[in-house]
């Protein structure tokens, strides 16, 4: 039941592809895996080096430390998700009525690890930047709707890993908050070093 309606969803959107050329190519382009990714990591970066005062600086740095922390607890939670269950991808279920504007990913469909990671780096930062965090979760919005669109996944592949996302992400910040001393250490060493 919930997979019929997860593939009337699915070809809704992916059924705007291939209409206009031109929107198209910039929903390629978002569901790349370079240009959202080169975002959040030149996000990360001015993060790390931004900051009025040293503390505005230190809260910049503990948010890239949060959400780089929980992109990888997202990239774990998604690999063992994919050991346990291989969903194929649209365009390997439906090859004749898929729209796929995309390569060919062979990884499974769910969860789908863009979601997972853009929403572990959107929702990491924002546990600690409310306000940078928020601007994230438009990227991440982005390249997910993007993904359904040039036709590699499904609407619930984007749910689940978003989910993942999220849920780890406080994970991330528990880890910060019970090992506080070792971050700290980090930075101040990073400091010294010019590093911070």
């Amino acid at each position: 039941m919930i997979f019929n309606a997860d593939a009337t969803v699915f070809f809704w959107i992916n059924g705007l592809a291939g209409k206009v050329p031109f929107i198209d190519d910039i929903m390629s382009v978002l569901a790349s895996d370079y240009l959202i990714p080169l975002v959040f990591a030149l996000i990360i970066f001015a993060l790390w080096f931004s900051g009025r005062d040293p503390e505005s600086r230190w809260q910049n740095q503990r948010a890239a430390l949060c959400a780089l922390i929980a992109m990888g607890f997202a990239n774990l939670a998604v690999e063992i998700c994919n050991d346990f269950y291989d969903r194929l991808r649209p365009f390997e279920l439906y090859p004749d009525a898929v729209n796929l504007l995309f390569y060919q990913p062979t990884d499974p469909s769910l969860p789908a690890n863009t979601a997972a990671i853009g929403f572990a780096f959107a929702m990491g930062t924002w546990l600690v930047n409310r306000r940078v965090g928020l601007f994230l979760f438009t990227p991440a919005l982005l390249l997910c709707f993007a993904r359904v669109f040039v036709g590699v996944h499904y609407p619930l592949d984007i749910i689940a890993g978003a989910a993942i996302g999220i849920v780890v992400s406080f994970v991330a910040l528990l880890v910060l908050w019970i090992g506080k001393p070792i971050p700290t250490l980090i930075l101040k060493l990073a400091r010294r070093l010019y590093l911070a």
